[in-house]
């Protein structure tokens, strides 16, 4: 009994640390998380002037995914205009998306809010995104950037 324990405990393990992204389609209507729709989504663009009033706000908005974790899925960059992103996680780690994604328009529903990132936390996410020692090493300051929590994500286009 305790051997077929053992190497139930030693197969999740290795299928934690193995993880990769879901595979999938990228096709437009495709959900990820919670079941969501384009209907009522804003421009991003509109997010740092709702930010500069409220500190959290509920949002469905509509985006170009520029970047996915490719370790596991587990975060994705999207564009908000030409010199500002935004950083986006799943709620609760509950889903994962795919790197195809990158290039994709989506709309995601969730919750967005402007956050101070660590040096640490921001090294962690390049070190995921197999960025160079150099440029992992180059970041040296917090950054204050929109945070997005995905509750659900659709692609549209």
């Amino acid at each position: 009994m305790k051997k077929v324990l053992f190497s139930l405990i030693v197969l999740a393990v290795a299928g934690v640390v193995n993880a990769q992204p879901p595979k999938g389609p990228v096709t437009p209507g495709t959900t990820f998380g919670a079941a969501t729709n384009a209907q009522g989504a804003v421009a991003i663009a509109t997010l740092p002037e709702t930010l500069a009033k409220t500190a959290t706000v509920d949002t469905k908005v509509k985006a170009k995914v520029l970047e996915v974790c490719p370790k596991k899925g587990c975060w994705m960059k999207l564009q908000v205009n030409d010199t500002t992103t935004a950083f986006v996680k799943m709620k609760d780690y509950g889903f994962f998306v795919p790197v195809e994604m990158v290039g994709k328009t989506i709309v995601l529903d969730g919750e967005a809010s402007l956050k101070t990132t660590s040096v640490e936390e921001l090294r962690h996410y390049a070190e995921d995104a197999k960025k160079s020692k150099e440029e992992i090493a180059a970041i040296t300051k917090p950054q204050q950037e929109i945070k997005l929590t995905a509750k659900g994500i659709v692609i549209v286009d």
